[in-house]
């Protein structure tokens, strides 16, 4: 039997998807600007599109008290939209760290959100492995030059692993949700740090799996928009502590 997290969740309501709709186009669109570069349409779409995303989960979820879980989600996509805006309006470290500091923000978000599944995941399983490997590799790739920033950016990638593991107590799709987050995330720091890394249309490759690692994650916590759902391990009606 599927387990009700499992499925896409989104009801369909005009609103709904209307805000799906436009969240595509502008996801469509500024995919197209990283790839001509064009950098001013480029920037605004990236303004737009975690309040298209967060108000197609605050449709779908009317009717009831939200959920712990999808209350949380909101917060993490608010936050991820000062990540993607107010970093803008710094240069240097700065603007790196102001990225930095607010992400980890909604990486913390999330965090709290999955931690009730926390069973479920792989946290304890031997498939936790491979997350630890991945957040290896990408620290043996990037430490040496981080220089200065590197406690930052440990800090930040441990709090993105733990996300991504815990992710995979929600469901399937939460899961991979998190996992591309990860990769995302993992392609801004090769380009900051590792001077090997050099592929074309760089940013173009970490837009792509951000927004669609945000958008799985809105997707999949989808059926725990009723109060009563959150902290529950749905298909064991069994509460998680």
């Amino acid at each position: 039997m599927t387990r009700v997290h499992d499925r896409f969740p989104l009801s369909a309501t005009p609103v709904v998807l209307a805000a799906g709709v436009l969240f595509g186009v502008l996801s469509a669109g500024h995919l197209v600007a990283q790839l001509v570069g064009a950098g001013g349409v480029a920037r605004i779409s990236q303004w737009l599109l975690m309040p298209v995303l967060a108000a197609a989960v605050w449709s779908a979820t009317t009717g009831a008290p939200r959920s712990r879980v999808v209350r949380l989600v909101l917060l993490a996509l608010a936050f991820s939209w000062l990540g993607d805006s107010v970093p803008a309006f710094f240069s240097g470290d700065a603007r790196f760290l102001t990225m930095v500091g607010l992400f980890l923000c909604a990486q913390v978000v999330y965090v709290a959100a999955f931690w009730p599944w926390r069973r479920r995941s792989v946290l304890r399983r031997p498939a936790v492995l491979w997350y630890v490997l991945a957040f290896g590799a990408l620290l043996a790739a990037c430490g040496p030059g981080a220089g200065a920033l590197l406690g930052p950016v440990v800090g930040y990638g441990l709090c993105l692993t733990l996300m991504a593991v815990l992710a995979t107590g929600v469901g399937r799709v939460v899961g991979v949700g998190g996992a591309v987050f990860f990769v995302s995330d993992g392609l801004i720091a090769l380009e900051a740090f590792a001077g090997w890394y050099d592929p074309p249309a760089p940013g173009f490759w970490v837009m792509l799996t951000y927004l669609a690692g945000q958008a799985l994650i809105a997707a999949g916590v989808g059926p725990l928009w009723n109060a009563g759902a959150s902290g529950t391990a749905l298909g064991s009606g069994r509460r998680v502590r």
